[in-house]
């Protein structure tokens, strides 16, 4: 039975048998006289067990030395493995409930499947999940309560006449947008470990360079050839948009996409021609927005081989325009906007296809480099891991450690196959509540209370690093990783990471047990179960990869998608592919913003899917979000009430409806929490933002669609970034 308080044992002396019978030291305990105790079997010793003699007990007790865990019982391997199988389901029985329910660690009770389902017209059967066998599955528990190991020092250089610095004492933020403790219902088929190069602060640092290279080549390409500043945060759709088709090796930067030509790039680009419409509240900037919009359509159709028709609609509406804004000065806002409304309409399409060849050429160019750059990094990744004895050989369908086995498991997070190298030294440091880590002069930072997360998830998911001895080099990277997909302007990509608040993830798992998010980060995740953008970094703090590659049978799944158009649509797909193919209990909630004008694919196929079993609709200005900076935004800061409605739809299966029924008042316990909770702030954002789609529609419906597309707080969604 699990000693029910460390602190009895360690304060013990322990003497330890070694595997070949000699007395050792198990640390932290000091040595006591020798007593003849039997040896364990080679299985329990290599996963770091020793049989020990507590003095106040007077009676043998077993620790692990990899965990600090300590048992009065005999281990048993393959009993518990807390990361596919954290509550202990399919342990393999022991003598005794209490043994049972104890020998799981954590302070965790055994959950009998009496517990998941009750008997009833709406009963299921549950499905037989497996413990996953695979290379890199622990054999031991990790804890995040685990006593006895410093999660991380700051180490120094002793030439340099300094010291190693021990860890600070564990921080515990007053406010906290996290509930780790919640465990998964999602099952999913094992999977063999992902083959992406294991991360390295070095070509972080190289792929955080060339990004900001290709984005400033997005710039003066867009200065040059067009005379416009880049539509706000379209590099980062674009890089959120590229992602749903490449079939690249880099994980941030794509290289192998079809088509060529960006939609999302191209579309926005050409939405800003021949210049940006901004936000207008007074009739004096409607006037002006109107006369800077003819004057730039004259300018582009004279200087760009457009045709004679061409030439002559344009420079007729114009003129008609010109003398309209001489001789009409009683005209009101709405005036103004109707006629620049019908001048788009009249000009546009000319304007657009003189700009088409041009625009391609920007989106072509951008992406040629992007492929450039993806294979230096990949040339440069691969000799750092030969320098490190590290092969990174074909793929091999043969080999044991590459087979896939056809059973249902609980999630788990992304595994690599490749071993990582050693890490270099990353410097920590703390201002105020703010923890700074520097590699090679380049500093990223993160606040004291998400930098604690980041550590609990990296001891629930880590199972190559328990002594944490590369929590900070991979910390960096994923921090600098993040950083580089936001961008550098200010409040930029912010809106990529946005989250639900805290209540509706509360009201979530209890009243549709949802415990796992479809598009998260370690940053701004809610559960310690989450898909995201990036698996060869995040998967080392819980990630299960991206969610367009995650195949799961059954659970209850929240969904808040960062708002890329081609991204959503491509969520559905996989939805509706998930939902065919199960009979298990399935359900997907989704959180989409309510763009009508037009509606996008997503919504309108949700809407029209067969297996969509409710929808409501959260109006603009009365429900909010939490920033995708939260990791390092004021606390005041956190919150923002969003500019546009918000779908909320259930999609669910047969099963998943019986199962998790939105009924009358479950949906009653989400709108309630939905309700504002009076600390969020008006939506942040520029005064000009870049417009939607080209339709015919009144211009300040289009400004209000072009709000949400290019706002940064207005792309509410978890990772990610994640695809």
């Amino acid at each position: 039975m699990t000693s029910e308080n460390h602190g009895t044992v360690t304060a013990d002396s322990a003497v330890v048998m070694s595997p070949t019978g000699s007395t050792s030291e198990a640390a932290p305990f000091s040595p006591s006289t020798s007593k003849p105790i039997q040896e364990l079997p080679d299985e329990l010793i290599q996963a770091g067990w020793s049989k020990c003699w507590s003095k106040r007990e007077n009676r043998p007790y077993y620790f692990n030395r990899f965990t600090n865990q300590s048992l009065w019982e005999m281990p048993v391997l393959g009993q518990h493995d807390v990361i596919s199988d954290p509550l202990g389901l399919n342990a393999a029985p022991v003598s005794g409930e209490a043994i049972s329910d104890a020998g799981l660690g954590n302070g965790q009770r055994k959950r009998h499947p009496s517990e998941d389902t009750q008997a009833g017209p709406n009963s299921f059967k549950r499905p037989k999940v497996e413990i996953p066998v695979t290379p890199t599955t622990p054999t031991v528990p990790i804890s995040p309560s685990t006593p006895g190991v410093k999660p991380w020092v700051t180490t120094t250089d002793d030439k340099q006449g300094q010291t190693s610095v021990p860890a600070p004492a564990p921080y515990r933020p007053s406010v906290v947008y996290w509930d780790l403790d919640v465990q998964t219902n999602a099952v999913i088929r094992e999977r063999a470990p992902a083959d992406h190069l294991p991360p390295h602060p070095e070509i972080e640092l190289q792929r955080a360079q060339l990004t900001t290279k290709l984005r400033q080549h997005y710039h003066e390409l867009c200065s040059q050839r067009e005379g416009i500043e880049p539509p706000r945060e379209s590099f980062n759709r674009w890089l959120l948009e590229r992602k749903v088709v490449d079939k690249g090796l880099d994980p941030l930067l794509p290289s192998e996409c079809d088509p060529v030509i960006s939609p999302s790039m191209f579309r926005e680009i050409m939405n800003d021609i021949p210049i940006r419409l901004s936000r207008i509240k007074y009739k004096e900037e409607a006037r002006k927005l109107l006369f800077k919009y003819a004057e730039a359509a004259k300018k582009m159709i004279d200087s760009r081989n457009a045709t004679p028709d061409s030439r002559k609609v344009v420079k007729w509406n114009v003129e008609d325009t010109m003398n309209w804004l001489r001789r009409d000065h009683s005209a009101s806002k709405e005036d103004y906007m109707d006629r620049l409304e019908h001048l788009r309409k009249q000009c546009g399409p000319h304007v657009a296809s003189v700009a088409k060849d041009s625009v391609e050429g920007i989106c072509s160019k951008i992406y040629h480099i992007s492929a450039e750059y993806v294979r230096r990094m990949r040339q440069a990744h691969l000799t750092l891991l030969k320098e490190c004895n590290i092969s990174v050989g074909q793929k091999s369908t043969n080999s044991k450690n590459r087979m896939i086995f056809d059973r249902l498991v609980y999630c788990y997070p992304v595994r690599l196959s490749i071993p990582s190298p050693p890490q270099p030294r990353v410097e920590l440091h703390f201002e105020n509540d703010v923890a700074c880590l520097r590699y090679k002069g380049e500093m990223v930072k993160v606040n004291r209370g998400h930098f604690s997360k980041l550590e609990l998830l990296y001891r629930y998911s880590c199972i190559d690093d328990p002594r944490f001895e590369k929590f900070l080099s991979r910390v960096w990277c994923l921090i600098k990783r993040y950083q580089m997909m936001f961008g550098s302007g200010v409040n930029e990509g912010s809106g990529l990471q946005g989250a639900l608040p805290v209540p509706i993830f509360e009201a979530l798992n209890k009243q549709f047990g949802v415990t796992f998010e479809c598009f998260a980060s370690p940053l701004n995740c809610y559960f310690k179960q989450f898909c995201s953008a990036f698996p060869d970094i995040d998967g080392f703090f819980g990630s299960r990869g991206p969610f367009l590659s995650f195949s799961t049978v059954s659970g209850s799944f929240e969904a808040n998608p960062p708002f890329c158009e081609e991204l959503m649509d491509a969520m559905v797909t996989h939805f509706e592919d998930l939902l065919e193919r199960s009979s298990e209990p399935l359900s997907f909630i989704i959180f989409v913003p309510e763009w009508r004008d037009p509606p996008t694919p997503a919504l309108t196929r949700m809407e029209a899917s067969r297996f969509r079993r409710h929808q409501m609709i959260m109006p603009p200005f009365e429900h909010e979000y939490r920033s995708g900076s939260q990791h390092i935004c004021k606390r005041e800061e956190i919150y923002y009430k969003s500019v546009h409605g918000t779908a909320v739809i259930f999609l669910q299966n047969n099963a998943g409806f019986s199962k998790w029924e939105p009924t009358t008042e479950r949906i009653q316990e989400l709108l309630a929490a939905y309700k504002p909770s009076g600390r969020s702030l008006p939506s942040p954002g520029p005064s000009s933002t870049s417009t939607g789609d080209k339709d015919s529609k009144p211009v300040q419906e289009h400004l209000a669609r072009s709000q949400d597309n290019s706002s940064p707080v207005d792309k509410t969604a978890p990772d990610t970034t994640n695809i």
